[in-house]
C-alpha cells in the first residue's frame, strides 16, 4: 500500500517527502483555503516537491464546466489527479476526461454503488471517506473493504484510496483491507512513527553507551 500526504502545507509535504514513504498528495478547497494561498502557486509548488500523482479537486458542478476545468487543471503539471465529487454530473465529466486520457479522483465516496459506478465511468482513483462515514455511525472501513472486493472481482484498473482518515489504526485497517493508497494528514503520519517503546528503548542504550569505557 501506497501513502499520499492529505494536506495543502508546503512545509508538512517537505517534512514528510523527506522520510521516503511518501508517494503522492491530495488536496481539497477545504485544505487550500486553509493556506490563504493562490490555488495554482500552491499545487505548482507541490508538484516540486512531490514525484507523483497530485489530486487538485475542480469546484464546478455541472458536467461540461467540470471538463473545461479538469483540461486547466491538468495542464499544470503532468502528475495532476483532477478530483471529481461523485454526482450524476460529475460522473459524465470523469468519463469524458477519461476518452482525452485525463487521470481522475471520483472524490466524497460514502458506498461501494458509488464506487462502482466510478470504476465503470474510468476513474483513475476513488476516495472512500472512512473518517466521514465512522462520524456518521457506519463502519467506513467495511466500505473500503466490499469496494476492494468488487474492483477485484472485476478486474477494475480504478485504484482506492482510503481517505478521511483519522488516526493510525484507519491506516493499519485499510491496508489490511487490500487498498492501494491511504492519504493521511501530517499528523497521523508522525503518530504512526512514534511509539513509546522506542523511545525508552533508545533512552536505555544511550544511558548504557554512556557507561561503556572510552579510549
Amino acid at each position: 500500500m501506497k501513502l499520499f500526504l492529505d494536506t495543502a502545507n508546503i512545509e508538512e509535504i517537505k517534512a514528510a517527502n523527506a522520510l521516503g514513504v511518501i508517494s503522492g498528495v491530495t488536496t481539497n478547497p477545504s485544505l487550500i483555503a486553509k493556506e490563504g494561498r493562490v490555488f495554482e502557486q500552491v499545487v505548482r509548488e507541490i508538484t516540486s516537491i512531490v514525484d507523483g500523482p497530485i489530486s487538485a479537486e475542480a469546484t464546478s458542478s455541472e458536467a461540461s464546466s467540470i471538463v473545461v476545468e479538469a483540461k486547466e487543471l491538468a495542464g499544470i503539471h503532468p502528475n495532476i489527479v483532477v478530483k471529481i465529487p461523485l454526482t450524476a454530473e460529475g460522473l459524465k465529466a470523469i468519463a469524458e476526461l477519461a476518452k482525452k486520457g485525463i487521470k481522475t479522483n471520483a472524490t466524497l465516496v460514502f458506498s461501494a454503488n458509488q464506487a462502482l459506478l466510478a470504476a465503470l465511468a474510468g476513474a483513475s482513483f476513488v476516495s472512500p471517506f472512512v473518517g466521514r462515514l465512522d462520524d456518521a455511525g457506519h463502519d467506513g472501513m467495511e466500505i473500503v473493504s466490499d469496494i476492494m472486493d468488487i474492483y477485484g472481482t472485476y478486474d477494475f484498473p480504478t485504484q482506492v484510496i482510503a481517505a478521511s482518515i483519522r488516526h493510525p489504526m484507519h491506516v493499519v485497517m485499510a491496508a489490511k483491507a487490500g487498498a492501494d493508497i491511504a492519504t493521511i494528514p501530517y499528523q497521523v503520519l508522525k503518530q504512526m512513527i512514534a511509539h513509546p517503546l522506542t523511545d525508552v528503548g533508545i533512552k536505555k542504550f544511550m544511558d548504557d553507551w554512556a557507561k561503556v569505557p572510552k579510549k
